[in-house]
């Protein structure tokens, strides 16, 4: 193997969906050099290339935002130029505590949102490296010195003071040697689809969100029903894992549509990544549970509501992004350290978001004071985040007096 080019950035961010692009902005409005390795050709992972292009729920389903910094943010650069669905009592603001049973999420165009955070990123003069993987990561006593990538130019020597990895399926965290869980996914796979009778609803109604919807291969739901009977989760953390995912579910999408009149329909996009969720991540300091619902933590980055079932709130603490023992890694999005349902709760859109947000931020501090990642002053960084309109902690005025746990421990999807 040999070394094309060396690169050197402050803070070299592994991933480019959306925890990855919130933890580059997060350091190049702080001042950093930031360089962003993506291996597709397309910024947003899941939510734009995975076509997953919703922002689940973000307020309690009482009419109170609670995930808010850079996610309420990017749910507005979402839609800026695309067709949304935000919910009327939310078009003017946060309605109020009881003033609304409708949740704050939408649909957005995903490549126009793809499109969306490469200008926002490029304008804040972060190197974007496309069609770029990570094949290793040279690490000594807990300490990441570079990376090794691998693109057109050949292998490339990825130099930086901090790391963060927002790779979806630790990567960077596997290759440095930190501990790490595998987890596994249902199976669920689809497509983009469009017909002429969505054509006419879309010309009729004057919305061209209207034009595609989703079309299933795999559909098993969130907690797993529909997963056939018999077939092991899907790991999705080797080739041959990925490989045969896709092969059976883009057969089962073609087996699905091929008595359809094909002048009356197509498959208008295919996702361009595996559409896995949970794949492998941190074994982190502190493990988020399905227990921890309502729970405060004293490091807490962020509260998070769950986006399934009304009221139920989390903070997600620091802990769940470190490990101790290596000094300059740390993780955000899919790769938190999340157990079960707690896991999918953490993974989603908006969570991620934030997730990465933290992570950006906790980088600089980290470098601004000469502290080991694991070790920085959470205080500092909690009031940066605050000073950002993060919600750190949710208030308890929020909880209801019937609190409800949700005790699935599956692995799931949304």
């Amino acid at each position: 193997m040999t070394i094309v080019k060396t690169i050197q950035a402050d803070v070299a961010v592994a991933g480019g969906g959306v925890a990855g692009v919130a933890a580059a902005v997060e350091a190049a409005r702080s001042g950093k050099k930031v360089v962003l390795i993506e291996k597709t050709t397309q910024l947003g992972g899941l939510a734009t290339i995975g076509l997953i292009n919703l922002f689940v729920p973000m307020c309690n389903g009482r009419g109170v935002q609670i995930v808010k910094g850079m996610a309420d943010e990017f749910l507005r650069l979402s839609v800026q130029y695309s067709f949304d669905t935000i919910p009327e009592d939310w078009r003017n603001g946060e309605p109020g505590l009881g003033k609304s049973n409708q949740r704050l999420l939408s649909r957005y165009s995903a490549p126009i949102f793809s499109l969306v955070l490469c200008k926002l990123l490029n304008d804040l003069g972060v190197e974007i490296l496309f069609d770029t993987i990570i094949t290793g990561a040279n690490a000594e006593n807990g300490h990441i010195e570079n990376l090794t990538l691998f693109n057109k130019s050949g292998y490339i020597c990825c130099q930086a003071d901090m790391f963060v990895d927002a790779t979806g399926d630790a990567d960077v965290l596997h290759y440095a040697g930190v501990p790490t869980v595998t987890g596994g996914n249902f199976h669920t796979y689809s497509a983009f689809i469009a017909t002429l009778e969505s054509c006419k609803k879309a010309v009729e109604h004057g919305d061209i969100g209207r034009l595609v919807s989703y079309k299933f291969a795999g559909a098993a739901n969130l907690y797993g029903r529909g997963h056939p009977e018999g077939m092991p989760l899907w790991d999705g953390t080797d080739g041959d894992s990925v490989s045969q995912y896709l092969v059976t579910n883009q057969l089962e999408l073609l087996d699905s549509i091929k008595d359809d009149d094909r002048n009356q329909r197509d498959i208008t996009l295919l996702p361009i990544m595996p559409q896995f969720r949970t794949t492998r991540r941190i074994d982190g300091e502190y493990t988020l549970r399905t227990q921890d619902a309502y729970s405060h933590f004293e490091d807490s980055v962020c509260a998070i509501c769950d986006f399934d079932h009304k009221d139920i709130l989390y903070e997600i603490p620091y802990r769940t992004l470190i490990r101790k023992g290596f000094d300059n890694v740390i993780t955000a999005g899919r790769c938190v350290s999340a157990e079960g349902y707690a896991w999918d709760v953490a993974r989603v859109i908006p969570p991620a978001i934030l997730t990465g947000q933290a992570a950006g931020a906790a980088v600089c501090q980290a470098m601004d004071t000469g502290t080991a990642i694991t070790d920085i002053d959470i205080s500092v960084l909690q009031s940066k985040l605050e000073n950002e309109n993060v919600m750190i902690h949710f208030d308890d005025y929020l909880i209801p007096e019937d609190k409800t746990v949700i005790e699935t421990e599956n692995f799931g999807h949304f």
